[in-house]
């Protein structure tokens, strides 16, 4: 999050921004969109809902870039480190954008909807560079994209959309809802289960108004950080960017080393697997409820050893998290402290995530 809203007539809206406005939401920037931070209830509120019942991201700001064709399948096969092989079409695959460092430009979600016609979805920063590097049509702000997530989700949307409802996880599917063409993939980023509609723009305010008449809650930019931190889900900017390589972020497992033809960044990964990794992201559970900041400092006895790079307040755990890259030396379970503003704070390193995620999500979300 980026703070109160700045430079409002700069920013991009998305379909539902007048829906958001109408319904009390605190609006703020993120990667160039004005987007609902939280309503009235609160962060609290929107997080629990989601952890135990149902809640409602809007998404539209994440990218779309829709590719197609008989070569589609052959570029994105080398821009991209996950293989495309392993699933096929009507299936989603969390996958890297890849710097020839190694590092990451991107982390991104493939929706492979038909046999030659894929939806690649950037964050909202990252668009215009996956655009450059995988062609394609960028049809973002044709459409807006509504997570439904919670153990109760498939339940709620079963209300207003039912065939929505019985896509699995990690599958996509082209619907119809009430003659209106809607792509629904069983992905999110919460650790829980759930799916995310693309809607045609002029139809998506009629479909969220009626999940949210179903019971479902809206949810904020707020409630999707501490989700996805207490998932250990990482975020671009954050746990991801220049100079961080999937190994040293835990996500060795987006990699197909063996894909035929390679990929960009692979020499320099096969060079970082060969020597080691230095550093691993971990955990970091404070002792106490008050939130852990990115930027605070991590101290083992005298010597810093990494900073945070995401932290907040757990609502499940009931104490400050956050996550840090820390030498491969510090081990799980080893006591530090984490230097908030002048102060020392109790925390123990931790494995990630700090909450299991719900039954069938695999490590990594999207």
């Amino acid at each position: 999050m980026q703070g109160d809203l700045a430079g409002e007539q700069q920013l991009k809206r998305t379909p539902l921004h007048d829906w958001h406005r109408a319904n009390g939401a605190r609006m703020v920037e993120f990667g160039g969109w004005e987007m609902p931070l939280e309503y009235g209830t609160g962060t609290l509120a929107e997080h629990l809902a989601c952890r135990r019942g149902v809640a409602m991201f809007d998404v539209s700001h994440l990218g779309s870039v829709r590719v197609t064709g008989p070569q589609a399948h052959a570029v994105l096969q080398l821009a991209l480190s996950n293989d495309l092989a392993k699933i096929g079409p009507g299936r989603a695959q969390y996958t890297h954008l890849l710097a020839p460092d190694g590092s990451v430009q991107d982390d991104i979600i493939v929706w492979w909807v038909e046999e030659e016609r894929y939806e690649v979805m950037p964050n909202a920063s990252n668009t215009a560079r996956v655009l450059a590097a995988v062609g394609g049509q960028d049809v973002t702000e044709s459409r807006a994209v509504l997570a439904v997530q919670g153990p109760e989700a498939r339940a709620a949307v079963a209300k207003v959309f039912p065939a929505a409802a019985g896509v699995a996880h990690f599958a996509v599917r082209r619907l119809d809802w009430r003659g209106c063409p809607v792509v629904v993939a069983g992905t999110g980023y919460t650790g829980e289960d759930g799916i995310e509609c693309s809607v045609p723009a002029e139809r998506a305010p009629a479909l969220w108004a009626e999940l949210v008449r179903a019971g479902v809650t809206p949810a904020g930019l707020g409630a999707r950080d501490t989700l996805r931190l207490e998932a250990g889900l990482p975020l671009h900017g954050h746990e991801l960017g220049p100079g961080i390589t999937p190994l040293e972020a835990g996500l060795g497992w987006v990699v197909a080393w063996d894909k035929p033809g390679g990929f960009v960044g692979r020499d320099a990964l096969v060079a970082q697997r060969h020597e080691g990794v230095r550093r691993r992201l971990r955990g970091v559970r404070g002792a106490g409820r008050q939130p852990l900041r990115a930027g605070y400092v991590v101290r083992s006895g005298d010597a810093a050893v990494g900073a945070l790079t995401s932290g907040n307040f757990s609502p499940v755990l009931g104490c400050g998290v956050g996550m840090s890259f820390l030498p491969v030396e510090v081990e799980v379970g080893s006591g530090v402290e984490v230097v908030a503003r002048g102060r020392e704070l109790a925390a123990t390193v931790a494995r990630l995530p700090f909450v299991p995620k719900a039954a069938g999500v695999p490590k990594g979300g999207d």
